[in-house]
């Protein structure tokens, strides 16, 4: 068991207390005051320094100090420090909320920036992660608040929250428990199939709704289908007989249009024109042979000369390529040997002229007389091989290229020659050409039209009379037709008629037999409904069992509060919620006394489960005569008018 006392707690400059110093030793005080003068900040102080927060938890709350103008006082340090002996080691705890000044470079005045604050466990500087981690390690926030509150449970937790911690304090009670307090229970659990009451109470809803919609509709369905059936005398043989001797007279009907449209005179006539026309084909492909055939054979003639005269073009082109080749290689020749002929020229008129050296190459003394002589006689034979050399070469090279020009002269001359004849020939072949052509409009002028021919002219006519014949002969036919496929029409119109009525007396017993299935159908659905109205019923009452059981439990673990954990609904259903009551009466409308002692009652079962006790702050004590006992340190807040600064004593 943990026990955790607070020992003394000095606030300074927080929420408009200057300087207040609470020396409590441990023990159970009561501190006075009037309203405004400062006791509950005393609370909001204890949480702060522990959690950051007031005492009705809520983290941004206005800490600084006011002047008379609602304004802050700037430059203060806002502190709470605390003295706590836990399990019998002595802790202290300090917090100081302060603004931040900063001077910008240049400036000479500094500017609020912010805040910061400082934590301190026993006089050492702590970082905020550093500090908020140690007291956690003492107790946790929300426990915490549970056990040092009276009103904390009930008016800041959310009833889940509330009914999730008398669960874990009590413990839940077994669906074994459950069903030994009942006998009709013993069945659920078949039922259930592995699954929970609430997921077994889902499914139970969902095919109960399912059913009930099924159920609507069911007897809606049997009234169409009532509706469908026709209220119809007739006798089915008869109609049967009726629609027989219908298609017998449509059947009549259309072999009379065959036999009218396959009629033996329009057949002929048809015949007819068919044979006259392959005559008139016959006649026209017959006279245009003939009419044509020298103009054909003239047509080949001029074809022929046509292409006699493209050769012979050809021919004259090539020729002519052949002369302008021969001509630009023997003009290359030509520039050739003017070329060689001023190099020999060149080198012909070159003269000896001696510039050697007349020195001695061993002592490097000028030659004497014969010497010098015949240096020179030795450098003129030397010049005059080398002119000699050079234009031999210039000669035979002059040869070389005079050879090659002689056959090119020799096929410049053929070539000369057989343009000229080509050259002719083109010139006759382009005569005798333009003379077939002439031939050729001549005949094309001369040909006779085979539709002037009378032969042709009276097929055509005999032809004409025909069509014109069957045509009037089709239409006056067509009428008829239509006559007769208009009295089909009516007869088939009139079979269909007896055919819907055959057809709807025959689906009278499929719909009689569908209408017995809806209501067997409905029958089955309205026997499952009921068998699930059971079902749930069973559900209902372990539940209520279960609250009876799961409530007493719970409510045996206090000596003053009791919990309301399931209320009754308007349609026999149960609606979970989690309601302190004292002797019957929810908290919601018990006096402040008696809130006040519920939740003292609350923390003492809380402190005995979670085996810690911490000090309980108790605001507007004033209200009860006399505090629920509790085994740990009391912080009574007590409204005094008379007192205008806060007083402190020793509780009795």
């Amino acid at each position: 068991m943990k026990t955790i006392k607070l020992l003394s707690m000095e606030l300074e400059n927080f929420k408009g207390i200057k300087n207040f110093s609470l020396v409590l030793n441990g023990n159970s005080v009561n501190v006075y005051g009037d309203n405004a003068v400062g006791k509950s900040t005393l609370f909001d102080g204890f949480v702060w320094l522990l959690f950051d927060k007031d005492s009705h938890n809520v983290k941004d709350f206005s800490i600084k100090t006011l002047n008379a103008n609602g304004n802050e006082l700037h430059n203060l340090n806002h502190s709470v420090q605390g003295l706590f002996e836990i399990d019998g080691t002595e802790v202290e705890l300090k917090k100081v909320y302060k603004e931040v000044w900063t001077r910008k470079r240049g400036s000479t005045e500094s500017t609020f920036t912010g805040h910061e604050t400082d934590y301190y466990i026993d006089g050492v500087p702590k970082k905020k992660k550093e500090y908020t981690e140690f007291v956690d390690s003492i107790v946790k926030e929300d426990l915490f608040k549970l056990i040092t509150s009276p009103t904390f449970f009930n008016e800041q937790l959310k009833w889940k929250d509330r009914r999730d911690i008398l669960l874990t304090i009590s413990g839940d009670v077994t669906d074994e428990e459950v069903y030994a307090t009942n006998k009709e229970l013993a069945a659920l659990p078949i039922l259930l199939k592995g699954r929970t009451i609430d997921d077994h109470r889902k499914v139970i809803a969902e095919r109960r709704k399912k059913i009930n919609e099924e159920l609507l509709t069911i007897p809606v369905r049997i009234d169409e289908i009532t509706k469908s059936i026709p209220e119809s005398n007739e006798n089915l043989e008869e109609l049967k007989g009726e629609v027989a001797g219908i298609q017998l007279q449509i059947d009549q009907a259309n072999n009379q249009i065959n036999n009218i449209r396959n009629g033996n005179s329009v057949k002929e006539k048809e015949l007819q024109i068919t044979e006259l026309t392959q005559t008139l084909r016959t006649f026209e492909q017959e006279f245009s042979n003939e009419e044509t055939k020298e103009l054909r054979e003239k047509q080949a003639k001029w074809q022929e000369a046509r292409q006699n005269v493209q050769f012979a073009k050809r021919e004259v082109e090539k020729y002519e390529q052949e002369i302008k080749w021969s001509n630009d290689s023997i003009e290359n020749i030509e520039r050739q040997l003017v070329e060689l002929r001023n190099r020999w020229n060149s080198i012909d008129q070159e003269r000896f002229e001696f510039h050697g050296n007349t020195e001695c190459p061993t002592c490097g003394q000028a030659l004497q007389g014969e010497r010098v002589e015949e240096v020179k006689q030795k450098a003129l034979e030397a010049f005059n091989l080398n002119k000699s050399n050079r234009l031999l070469a210039i000669s035979e090279e002059g040869k070389r290229i005079t050879e090659r020009k002689l056959p090119i002269e020799e096929g410049l001359q053929n070539h000369t020659e057989n343009l000229a004849k080509s050259q002719q020939i083109l010139a006759d072949l382009v005569d005798s050409e333009q003379n077939l052509a002439n031939e050729l409009e001549s005949l094309k002028s001369n040909v006779r039209d085979v539709k002037e021919e009378p032969e042709y002219k009276n097929l055509q006519i005999q032809i004409d009379e025909l069509k014109a014949s069957t045509q009037s002969e089709k239409e006056e036919l067509e009428e008829v037709v239509q006559g007769i496929e208009s009295e089909i029409g009516d007869l088939r119109s009139e079979m269909r008629e007896k055919n819907a009525v055959i057809a709807a007396q025959a689906n009278v017993e499929n719909l009689k037999a569908r209408i017995q299935d809806l209501t067997d159908n409905e029958s089955l659905l309205a026997a499952e409904f009921q068998k699930l109205d059971h079902e749930l019923h069973l559900t209902e009452e372990f539940i209520r069992a279960k609250v009876d059981l799961l409530t007493d439990k719970i409510n045996g673990k206090f000596k003053l509060a009791n919990f309301k954990l399931f209320e009754n609904q308007i349609n026999g259903g149960l609606q979970e919620v989690c309601e302190t009551t004292y002797n019957g009466v929810g908290y919601s409308s018990l006096n402040n006394a008696m809130r006040i002692n519920a939740g003292l009652d609350i923390i003492q079962t809380l402190s005995e489960h979670y085996g810690i006790y911490a000090p309980i702050f108790v605001d507007n004590a004033e209200a009860v005569t006399k505090l629920n006992a509790i085994d740990t340190q009391i912080v009574s807040l007590i409204v005094s008018e008379q007192d205008k600064t806060l007083r402190v004593e020793e509780a009795q």
